[in-house]
């Protein structure tokens, strides 16, 4: 969920996929701003063409997202995706209307749990679980499978610091023992962290020094 994400979106843009365009259009027309960037966006379809089975996200807003998450997933893969506001759960379903594949959840970003577990898993949104740690990749990953945690600005430090004091969340995530995880630069002023949910074991929990 990025400030002023919508606004990142040019009407004269011939390669964007037809549903983002779609999706960008219910954000414009609801005056949703916090849309996915493209930035953002091209990573998520690059990873959901990795994903076999199920991809989930939290936070989807009008659906953007969610757009090129659907537009890189290969056919028959299911997406879920869950949203706190009935009104943008409303907007996102009709922008997917004719995707049988996706489904989008009206309620708190633990809903996803009732489909685990996931190849793809995107935690966004305000308020949702990228930012406290309350997401447990290892039951809401499949060995092997992939977590993406957006918007961030990309770090400059070791360890990376938020208001002068070390960044807990980002660190929480790039630290977390079930995880391989590294912070990625999509533009000057934005970074996501992708992980691999390790296989299980005393073996994968020991980290390389």
């Amino acid at each position: 969920m990025s400030p002023h994400g919508t606004d990142a979106y040019r009407d004269d843009d011939g390669t964007l996929p037809a549903l983002v365009v779609r999706a960008v259009a219910a954000a414009r027309a609801h005056g949703f701003a916090f849309s996915c960037r493209p930035e953002q966006g091209r990573l998520l379809q690059l990873l959901a063409a990795g994903a076999s089975h199920g991809i989930a996200e939290t936070g989807t807003g009008c659906g953007v997202g969610l757009a090129w998450l659907a537009s890189g997933a290969r056919p028959g893969t299911r997406l879920v995706s869950v949203e706190r506001d009935a009104e943008r759960v409303r907007v996102a379903r009709e922008v997917f209307r004719d995707r049988p594949e996706v489904e989008i959840l009206h309620g708190d970003w633990r809903r996803v749990e009732e489909h685990r577990p996931y190849d793809l898993l995107v935690l966004d949104g305000g308020g949702q679980a990228k930012g406290d740690g309350a997401a447990d990749p290892t039951r809401l990953l499949a060995p092997g499978g992939t977590l993406v945690v957006d918007d961030f600005t990309p770090a400059t430090t070791w360890p990376p610091l938020f208001d002068g004091a070390p960044d807990r969340a980002r660190l929480h995530w790039l630290d977390h023992p079930a995880l391989r995880s590294s912070e990625l630069r999509l533009a000057p002023d934005l970074a996501a962290i992708v992980g691999t949910r390790l296989p299980d074991g005393p073996a994968a929990r020991r980290r390389p020094r």
